[in-house]
């Protein structure tokens, strides 16, 4: 998420700079939220103010023996008025903050600008493309004609999309899981995490998979769990509300996880 300050600092530059990639940032509508957030708070912070001031001299009439039922109701009132503002306030956080949580990073200024994919162009590429004798083909029919993935019984179980790995199928995918864990644990100094395959809401807007992606996540129904889309949301929220001492850092995790997402 864009640091609050940063944005409001540079409105039109990041507007700007977001429409590059096809993103259009409702100035008027961000910066109408967050004046009222913030005139909610500070009347909020006003009035409570005020309370203990009054709070305070009516303590003094009493002392003295003073009648103070004109400012007893006066806190009766401002009270009530901090009440009705506190019942707003939730209501304006929670839209300024979605509007912020959907907000995306900007490009950087090296990235060319493009309307679609014809748009596209080739930055820079490693090695040459290998000229071959024959059509290649792609995997999945290899992998059906080796015997080692099996679609039409998988569409069955599940419908399109799918895959049953069988035999050296199934120990290939086994072996590159082991391999990549292995390489990272052994040769890069990573501890490997095996975490939930299930993870909370905050955890999702943690790691920027809510608001945005939604429509997108697996949902269990009644309860605040998903199904996680990557190994990179729980791993990231490890140390989530945690402090961390800097002679702790850098920490290194390595995960293997199914991925569960609609888009995928």
């Amino acid at each position: 998420m864009l640091d609050l300050r940063f944005i409001r600092a540079n409105t039109d530059k990041i507007k700007d700079m977001l429409q590059k990639r096809g993103y259009e940032l409702d100035i008027s509508r961000f910066e109408e939220l967050d004046k009222e957030r913030r005139e909610i708070i500070t009347e909020i912070e006003a009035l409570r103010s005020k309370r203990n001031e009054i709070n305070h001299q009516i303590s003094e009439k009493r002392k003295k023996g003073e009648d103070a039922s004109l400012l007893i109701e006066e806190m009766k009132e401002i009270s009530l008025r901090i009440k009705e503002k506190e019942k707003e306030l939730p209501d304006i956080i929670k839209k300024f903050e979605d509007m912020l949580l959907i907000i995306p990073n900007m490009p950087h200024e090296s990235v060319p600008v493009g309307k679609d994919e014809d748009d596209n162009q080739v930055v820079r590429y490693w090695g040459e493309r290998p000229e071959m004798s024959f059509t290649p083909l792609p995997h999945w029919e290899i992998g059906e004609r080796l015997g080692i993935l099996d679609f039409k019984r998988a569409a069955r179980l599940a419908g399109s999309r799918f895959a049953i790995y069988k035999g050296a199928g199934a120990r290939l995918e086994r072996a590159l899981i082991n391999f990549m864990l292995n390489i990272h644990t052994r040769e890069h100094g990573y501890t490997e995490v095996l975490p939930p395959f299930m993870v909370n809401s905050g955890c999702m807007t943690g790691t920027g998979q809510l608001p945005k992606f939604k429509e997108d996540l697996f949902k269990v129904e009644d309860w605040d769990l998903y199904l996680i889309p990557t190994a990179e949301v729980p791993v990231t929220n490890i140390h989530r509300e945690e402090i961390l001492d800097e002679s702790e850092l850098p920490k290194y995790y390595v995960a293997y996880t199914p991925c569960f997402r609609s888009e995928a």
